[in-house]
């Protein structure tokens, strides 16, 4: 029996009696029949060249240095422990297991060219040259997911350069385009140089030569075109206080309205977008025309301004100011207009408001009476049942209650009536026959057959009254019925030919 101490790099691996499996420990007693030997976890660099082909069929080496180790946990440790120590051959390994032995590289190494040669046959090579952090990740994802089975870990990939095969040149021959082209772009950019050089010392010539008649021309414009800006900073900050304002007040009404039901919602907006686009419609229209006209007067005060000579000064200078006064009353008076529109838009937009509300109070009122109204109703048919069922506790029951009841509203005596009308207006058939014996006949052998014989007139004039169906001539004729004979005689006659047959009156 001995006891073992790992150094700190390594871990115990024992076998044998007591141990199902494996028992990965930094120290611990070995027993008789228990076997100890010790795996190291200490990284090791692997460098491979890789041949690979792209997506385009070019062929490309890869050089690349991975360090790999075992994962210092105990499922991974059991995994390494498992599957990786000892020789190819199953043979066990004497000292300390290292993690790169000969078939651990060689399985390693299979694993990492079957992983990149799959991502590089989907990528083509200008992907791989621009994206190559992106297929660096992705080859290490990959392995390290096939590594995982053997509790190896990749602790850092290093891939270089993409160098040509032997037999492929693509890289050389892409140094060589891109040297090129940096060459050929410096010369153009010289000869660029100097064409630009030779037409500025031209253009500042004739510029020296016409800012003298154009200086006094161009401070004119700038204190022009700084008024012009004074009043456009002006208006736009009146227009942004009004906007800012405008929306406070959306905000605050929406927040109140907010409770309130669809439709009226849905108007508001509607009445809205329809005020929105009929000031932004008017503002477009006043603003742009105000514009046209600035710059037109602009426009024609530059052209006179660069036409005319130092001799008509006054006149440009009176031009200028008139221009600029136009300018002014035009910018004012459409500010004046948009603030009016805005003003109508606004008191248009709080009337609908307002209307809006009025009528969302008149229908929650009358939705609270309706309620009310139900309840009370409710409320009375509700004692009204109570009532009856007591009722019906003193009648005897819910059938008492009922006969009370059809009493009280005199059922009984509008049913009588309705049945009364219903049979009022009838005009029954009604037939009396007689096929009795006679005094003194009983010892007649032939009563049966005559007793028979008797029966069948009535019967067949029986038939045809009720359904109007007549016998067969070869049976019997049946008397005809006249219209003049009334229907209250058909009684006395059939009794007459009944006792006529039986010879009786």
């Amino acid at each position: 029996m001995l006891y073992r101490v790992a150094e700190a790099n390594s871990y115990l691996v024992i076998t044998g009696a007591g141990i199902e499996k494996l028992r990965i420990r930094k120290k611990s007693w070995v027993y008789p029949f228990q076997k100890c030997m010790t795996i190291s976890i200490t990284p090791f660099d692997f460098t491979m060249s890789l041949q690979a082909m792209t997506k385009e069929k070019l062929k490309f080496s890869l050089p690349a240095v991975f360090t790999i180790g075992p994962k210092d946990n105990d499922e991974s440790l059991t995994s390494y422990a498992s599957l990786l120590t000892g020789h190819s051959d199953g043979s066990p390994q004497k000292g300390v297991v290292g993690a790169g032995g000969n078939h651990v590289q060689d399985i390693v190494k299979g694993i990492i060219e079957g992983e990149t040669r799959s991502i590089v046959s989907r990528m083509t090579m200008e992907e791989l040259f621009n994206d190559r952090q992106m297929f660096k990740t992705e080859v290490i994802r990959n392995v390290q997911d096939e590594l995982d089975q053997f509790g190896l870990k990749i602790y850092n990939a290093n891939v270089k350069e993409l160098q040509d095969t032997e037999d492929s040149k693509y890289f050389s021959y892409l140094g060589k385009k891109a040297h090129e082209g940096a060459s050929n772009q410096a010369k153009v950019d010289i000869a660029d140089a100097r064409m630009r050089g030779e037409i500025g010392e031209a253009e500042k010539q004739g510029q020296q030569k016409q800012s003298v008649a154009q200086i006094h021309a161009r401070t004119a414009v700038a204190e022009t075109e700084r008024k012009k800006e004074k009043a456009s900073a002006e208006a736009s900050l009146k227009k942004r206080e009004i906007e800012i304002a405008r929306e406070l007040n959306l905000e605050q009404i929406e927040a109140q309205r907010a409770a309130e039901s669809r439709d009226t919602e849905l108007q508001k907006n509607v009445e809205q977008k329809r005020a929105d686009m009929e000031l932004e419609r008017l503002r477009a229209t006043t603003v742009t025309q105000a514009k046209i006209s600035r710059e037109s007067a602009q426009q024609k005060a530059d052209a006179d301004l660069y036409i005319q000579t130092k001799s008509a000064d006054g006149e440009k200078y009176n031009q200028q100011a008139e221009a600029e006064a136009t300018s002014y009353r035009t910018a004012k008076d459409a500010d004046a207009d948009y603030y009016k529109l805005t003003k109508a838009a606004e008191a248009s937009l709080i009337a609908k408001e307002k209307e809006a509300q009025a009528n969302f109070i008149f229908r929650e009122r009358e939705a609270e009476a309706t309620y009310i109204a139900k309840k009370k109703e409710a409320a009375g048919i509700m004692e009204m049942s109570k009532a009856y069922g007591a009722l019906a506790d003193v009648l005897g029951g819910p059938q008492g209650l009922m006969q009370y009841l059809m009493l009280q509203n005199n059922q009984y005596e509008k049913l009588a009536n309705a049945n009364a009308k219903a049979i009022n207006g009838l005009q029954p058939k009604i037939n009396v026959w007689n096929t009795g014996a006679q005094d003194g006949a009983g010892a007649d052998p032939t009563a049966p057959i005559r007793n028979l014989f008797q029966c069948l007139p009535p019967l067949l004039s029986t038939i045809q009254d009720q359904t109007g169906m007549a016998p067969p001539a070869w049976l019997a004729q049946m008397p005809q019925q006249t219209e003049s004979q009334a229907p209250d005689s058909q009684v006395t006659k059939r009794q007459q030919l009944s006792n006529g047959i039986n010879g009786h009156k």
